[in-house]
C-alpha cells in the first residue's frame, strides 16, 4: 500500500514559505501580506515566527570584521608568520568571540583554497565556528581529512568526525575519517592501530595536506576541553602539568617556550605528528580569549602554526609577553 501524505501539512508549509518570501524577498509589510493571503495581520506575524522556527527562513547577520593592523604586523614579524589576522574587539559578550573569529578564518581560508586541495582539520569549538562560517561551494572539489583520532565527544558537533563531515558536505567533497580513538592506554596499542592499513592511509593523506585548520587547547583545568569532557584522565592531565605544558595543537602538548617533549602521553595518541604538521604549507590556528594568550604564545614558539587568527585583546597580551 503506498504511503500516505499529510497534504494539509504540506499546504501549511507552502503557505509559510509564501508569507516569508513576500516579507523577506519582496519587502511587503505585514498588512500587505495579510490582504494578499486573506488573513489578519496578527496571523501573518505568527506565520513569520513559525517560518523561522521551522527553519523555512534562516537569518544570517554579517558583522563587519575590523582588523588591527599594528598587532598583525607585530605578530607576523615576531613569529615569522605568513599571516596574522587580529579581529578588533567590538563587544564584551564572550559569546560573540568565536563567531567573529570563525568568520575571519573562513574568509582567509576561502581566499587560499583551490580545487583539489587537501584540507586537514583538528577539532573543537573554534574549528566548529570556522566550519559554520565557510560558504558552501559544491563546485570546488577538495579532500577533507581528520587529523586527530576520535574523541568520543558527547557533542559530535565539535568532534573531528562531525566537523570533517560538515565541511566536506559544504564542498560536496569526499571526507577521510581517522577511525581510531584519540588516546589509548598503551603505546603498543597506539602503534598497532596506526599500522592498520585503513588508518595508515588517512594518516598519510593528512601528512600530504595543503592546509590545516587547527585549534589551540589550554592546560588550565577550568578551560581544558580535554579534561572537562573526560577525554583525558585527571592523572594524565596532572602529568602534563608536571611537564609544564601550557597548551596543545592536535593533542601535541608544548611548554611556554614552544618545546614539544618526548613524553609517554604523546606515544599513546593517534594524531598527526609535530614534524608532519610542520611540513604542511599553511597551518591556520584559530583561538582567542584571555585564557588562550599563554597557550597561543607557546604554540607560536613551537612552530606548529604559520597563520594565526585571534582577537585584539588576546593579541595585545601576546605582544606584551614577547
Amino acid at each position: 500500500m503506498p504511503p500516505s501524505f499529510d497534504h494539509s501539512e504540506i499546504d501549511r508549509t507552502e503557505t509559510l514559505a509564501q508569507a516569508a518570501e513576500l516579507y523577506y524577498l519582496q519587502n511587503l509589510n505585514q498588512n500587505q501580506i495579510a490582504r494578499k493571503l486573506g488573513v489578519d495581520r496578527s496571523t501573518v506575524s505568527r506565520m513569520l515566527a513559525e517560518a523561522r522556527r521551522l527553519k523555512i527562513v534562516e537569518v544570517r547577520i554579517h558583522h563587519p570584521l575590523v582588523q588591527v593592523s599594528e598587532l598583525e604586523t607585530a605578530l607576523t614579524h615576531s613569529y615569522r608568520l605568513i599571516e596574522a589576522i587580529v579581529v578588533k574587539d567590538l563587544s564584551d559578550d564572550p559569546g560573540m568571540l568565536l563567531p567573529r573569529l570563525g568568520s575571519a578564518a573562513a574568509g582567509y581560508i576561502q581566499s587560499v583554497l583551490s580545487p583539489n586541495s587537501i584540507f586537514g582539520i583538528s577539532w573543537g569549538t573554534a574549528i566548529s565556528a570556522v566550519v559554520d562560517a565557510i560558504e558552501a561551494k559544491p563546485d570546488l572539489p577538495i579532500k577533507v581529512v581528520q587529523l586527530v583520532g576520535a574523541l568520543g565527544a558527547q557533542n559530535s558537533v565539535y568532534d573531528g568526525h562531525g566537523l570533517v563531515q560538515r565541511l566536506a558536505a559544504k564542498f560536496n567533497s569526499k571526507a577521510y575519517y581517522l577511525n581510531a580513538p584519540f588516546l589509548v592506554n598503551d603505546q603498543a596499542v597506539a602503534q598497532a592501530l596506526e599500522d592498520t592499513p585503513s588508518i595508515r592511509s588517512v594518516i598519510e593523506l593528512g601528512e600530504a595536506c595543503d592546509l590545516a585548520l587547527l585549534g589551540i587547547g589550554s592546560l588550565k583545568a577550568a578551560n581544558s576541553s580535554f579534561l572537562q569532557a573526560g577525554y583525558v584522565s585527571l592523572e594524565d592531565f596532572e602529568k602534563l602539568k608536571e611537564h609544564r605544558m601550557v597548551g596543545d595543537i592536535c593533542g601535541r602538548h608544548f611548554t611556554i617556550t614552544g618545546e614539544i617533549l618526548d613524553i609517554e602521553f604523546h606515544h599513546r595518541i593517534i594524531a598527526i605528528t609535530p614534524q608532519a604538521l610542520k611540513n604542511i604549507p599553511l597551518r591556520i590556528a584559530v583561538a582567542g580569549g584571555p585564557h588562550k594568550a599563554i597557550p597561543i604564545l607557546g604554540a607560536l614558539r613551537s612552530g606548529l602554526l604559520n597563520v594565526l587568527v585571534t582577537n585584539e585583546s588576546t593579541a595585545q597580551q601576546i605582544v606584551n609577553y614577547s
